[in-house]
């Protein structure tokens, strides 16, 4: 259980785990921060991530099951104070939990595993919380891994990891991969390469979707760039039924990801 109560801000520890915070920092010590019993949680299912949990009295009391598994794994548990917890904290209401996590993102010749028959590929996606949604969108739809080119945010912002709800520590992450060899890679692991995009002259009512298939995901304000749109099989766009002049990023991820789990689960 945790010790005696953290309560100077500017301790070696505080200060260790507040840098990661920084995406230079992250990279240089191949650590980042996972924040809320959601992402604890999940954290701690995979052995050897979580490194270190910090954690508030109130929010010991009401997560005690997280302190008694990261104690049981032998992760060390430090109390802190409110302040402290501020310090770590990426919100504005802090949860009372923060873990110290190692990186969990695989190369791009490792991921996705086996046979695929679901990717997602984030290309210039900058909004962190649109990226943490879709890799819970492509998580919950059952895809093999969530790639991120290297145009894209970094998948360890504090609030992506929350966007994505602990998805970020269930299935394949790649970072930093160039949009041409993924998309090359994609194809050579025999999936086919569409391209979400409001330019397609194609809806996903007109696009068979029961076999494998990788999907591109844009930039949140432009869209796919002309040479993006180019390396794609096909470039497919949500179809509108009503008033709204479009979708905004996570949200026609989330339709485009379960149209094609839903075509592959159809007998």
């Amino acid at each position: 259980m945790a010790g005696s109560e953290l309560t100077n801000v500017r301790s070696p520890r505080v200060k260790a785990a507040r840098r990661l915070t920084k995406r230079a920092f992250r990279e240089q010590d191949r650590k980042f921060l996972a924040e809320g019993p959601q992402a604890v949680r999940e954290a701690l299912k995979l052995d050897g991530v979580t490194l270190e949990l910090f954690t508030t009295a109130e929010a010991e009391l009401r997560h005690p099951e997280l302190i008694i598994e990261a104690t049981l794994k032998g992760v060390p548990v430090h109390r802190a104070s409110g302040e402290v917890m501020s310090e770590l904290s990426q919100t504005v209401t802090p949860q009372g939990l923060v873990a110290v996590c190692g990186l969990v993102h695989v190369p791009l010749e490792q991921a996705p595993v086996g046979t695929p028959r679901l990717v997602a590929l984030l290309a210039h996606v900058r909004d962190p919380g649109n990226a943490g949604t879709v890799m819970r969108a492509a998580d919950a739809a059952g895809a093999d891994a969530v790639i991120f080119t290297d145009a894209s945010v970094d998948p360890y912002n504090g609030k992506c990891v929350r966007a994505s709800a602990g998805s970020l520590f269930h299935l394949p992450v790649v970072i930093g991969a160039p949009v041409g060899a993924a998309v090359r890679h994609l194809k050579e692991r025999g999936l086919r390469v569409l391209a979400a995009d409001g330019t397609g002259k194609r809806t996903l009512d007109d696009v068979d979707l029961s076999g494998p298939t990788a999907w591109i995901f844009g930039n949140e304000a432009w869209g796919l760039p002309e040479e993006i749109l180019a390396e794609a099989d096909d470039v497919v766009r949500v179809p509108i039924y009503g008033q709204a002049e479009s979708l905004n990023l996570a949200t026609a991820a989330a339709v485009c990801l379960y149209s094609s789990a839903r075509a592959q689960r159809v007998p």
